[in-house]
């Protein structure tokens, strides 16, 4: 059994804490987040939680491991910040892949992803680190999704597809087949994207269209 400490105090810890506990052979037993967002009692979901400054001498990195399915802020650019910061601390990251997903067996998928039930994910895709697929989404065969991505929930990515890093999927895109969303790509909720899209850009509608606003500047 591996032991896990989840980095962050709201709801998307709460969800991973119930995930691991109820749908993976890991054992949590703490969380973390940087001293100024300590606690008061230092308590959550019943477990201790300790300053990330201070992890290493609390939880040895050769003896625990972390996860940080953290939210999307900043195009998934703080997760990756706490992601790379734990690795260069010597930590390895979990990944957490629902027993109610349609995975196969061969199906390369990174370190720090978060894949909840109801994901069809079908032969020869790739996933990379730091993805989160919520749930329902259908991941179309030979398409590849990079690091640092959000899908929400009830997406299509088409076949032959790349979704570059750092992208964002709202409710219900659509991503037509051998399509490639370009880095920072940002598609709203319900879009219908048919053409390739342009890096931290933000496209909405059906068909979806580029907005006059870079994809950073939108708050998630």
């Amino acid at each position: 059994m591996i032991r896990v400490i989840i980095y962050g105090l709201r709801d998307f810890a709460s969800l991973a804490h119930f995930y691991l506990t109820e749908d993976s052979p890991h054992d949590v037993v703490a969380f973390t987040v940087s001293a100024d967002h300590m606690p008061a009692d230092r308590v959550f979901e019943g477990k201790p939680v300790v300053p990330f400054e201070e992890i290493e001498s609390l939880y040895p990195p050769d003896q625990f491991h972390l996860f940080a399915p953290l939210s999307p802020r900043n195009m998934n650019r703080f997760r990756e910040s706490v992601h790379r910061d734990g690795k260069q601390r010597g930590y390895r990251f979990i990944s957490y892949v629902s027993s109610r997903a349609t995975v196969y067996s061969n199906t390369p998928i990174g370190e720090n992803c978060l894949i909840l039930e109801d994901n069809t994910i079908q032969p020869f895709t790739r996933i990379g680190d730091d993805v989160i697929l919520w749930s329902g989404n259908h991941i179309g065969h030979h398409s590849t999704i990079c690091d640092h991505v959000t899908f929400t929930s009830h997406v299509v990515l088409s076949g032959h597809c790349v979704v570059g890093p750092y992208c964002f999927l709202g409710v219900n895109a659509t991503i037509r087949d051998g399509i490639r969303l370009g880095e920072g790509t940002l598609a709203g909720m319900g879009s219908c994207i048919g053409r390739d899209t342009e890096p931290w850009s933000v496209y909405q509608g059906n068909p979806a269209r580029k907005r006059d606003v870079a994809s950073p500047d939108v708050e998630l």
